[in-house]
């Protein structure tokens, strides 16, 4: 079998018709109580009322719940992240040096059991605080209106790994949540909120080496989540921000996000640009040339159906990382690089994009 021929997507150039977009704008109940998904489409905030007593998991992991943060200035990044996926899970706070391509730390505690225990907060981009002590791992993610603050600390071969991560929220900043369900099973979906467009400040030691970062280059991205989902699954993953300067030298806050290939993505895509804080939604994204098996450090032309997202990714590190466990593989190649081209705004405004620093990853997962 060709590596073209793996994929277990559709291609949206093959697509009959043009994608869909329906939007919530009101409170919407996610599940009824027999775990029916009773939402599918995307909307400005998370509106979606999510009860994960109403889950009904088909396997022991098909429900997960995650909270995932990455900053990064282009030139080192943190990954700080927590997982439930029912069995077990972790909490996680990672340093990538991404201009020499390694892994300075990586900071892991894993549990297990966890059904009942190490419950996050059911929404992401609303005020709440998930403060909690996992094995050697303590942490403290608290939300606010217009701050968000992420504090990690654990030992780590002997040193010890502390974490801070302070960034700002711009009143009203939208975001884009989806829920995305998956074909013959009313019982599965695919929920997530993006977030960009955080400056944010901090740092992360380890040992006696500190590395810092400022609002003036780095930028926090939230990747939250609440799925219930079948055991192996591809998807493509793109997210970045930075600040825009205009003709009249005025700073302006961008970003976008794209996220492809998971369920079924007729009744919306996981793909916005946003702009001084608001979401502007577009059609269906691929990439013109599938990058597996040894085409991931080549560029990354992409492409939308509707002509708004002209960007060319030209890759300068591929994170790759395989976490093999048999039953469970997330086999990532997560990869860095400069974009340039154009977007166009809702309102028909064309931005262009000269080196930008974002990324994009390639993900087989079973889990």
């Amino acid at each position: 079998m060709s590596a073209e021929t793996q994929r277990t997507y559709v291609p949206f150039k093959d697509w009959k018709e043009k994608s869909k977009q329906t939007e919530y704008t009101d409170y919407t109940q996610l599940l009824s109580p027999d775990g029916k998904l009773l939402a599918k489409g995307w909307a400005r905030h998370n509106v979606f009322d999510y009860n994960r007593d109403f889950v009904k998991p088909g396997s022991i992991m098909s429900k997960k719940e995650w909270d995932f943060y990455q900053v990064s200035d282009g030139k080192y990044m943190v990954q700080l992240s927590f997982a439930n996926i029912s069995i077990g899970g972790y909490i996680a706070a990672k340093l990538i040096d991404l201009e020499n391509c390694k892994v300075i730390a990586d900071a892991t505690q894993l549990f297990i059991g966890g059904k009942d225990k190490h419950v996050p907060p059911p929404k992401g981009d609303m005020p709440n605080r998930y403060k909690d002590v996992i094995g050697k791992a303590e942490f403290d993610f608290d939300t606010k209106e217009e701050s968000r603050r992420l504090w990690f600390k654990m030992p780590l071969k002997g040193k010890m790994v502390e974490c801070e991560c302070e960034m700002d929220i711009m009143p009203g900043l939208e975001n884009i949540t989806t829920v995305l369900p998956f074909p013959g099973d009313d019982t599965k979906y695919f929920m997530t909120t993006k977030q960009n467009c955080m400056p944010c400040k901090g740092y992360y030691k380890y040992g006696d080496d500190v590395y810092e970062f400022s609002k003036d280059t780095a930028f926090c991205a939230l990747d939250w989540g609440r799925v219930n989902t079948p055991h192996k699954m591809v998807w493509y993953w793109g997210n970045g921000s930075t600040y825009l300067v205009d003709e009249n030298g005025e700073k302006h806050l961008f970003g976008f996000e794209i996220t492809w290939a998971i369920g079924d993505e007729s009744n919306a895509t996981e793909t916005c640009l946003f702009y001084d804080g608001k979401a502007h939604k577009f059609g269906a994204v691929d990439v013109e040339t599938f990058p597996k098996p040894d085409k991931f450090m080549e560029p990354w032309k992409f492409v939308s159906e509707d002509g708004r997202f002209n960007l060319t990714m030209t890759p300068t590190f591929d994170h790759h990382s395989d976490m093999n466990l048999g039953v469970a593989r997330m086999h990532t190649h997560q990869v860095h690089g400069l974009w340039n081209g154009d977007v166009t705004l809702d309102d028909g405004k064309k931005l262009e994009i000269k080196d930008m620093y974002a990324f994009c990853e390639y993900v087989e997962n079973k889990w």
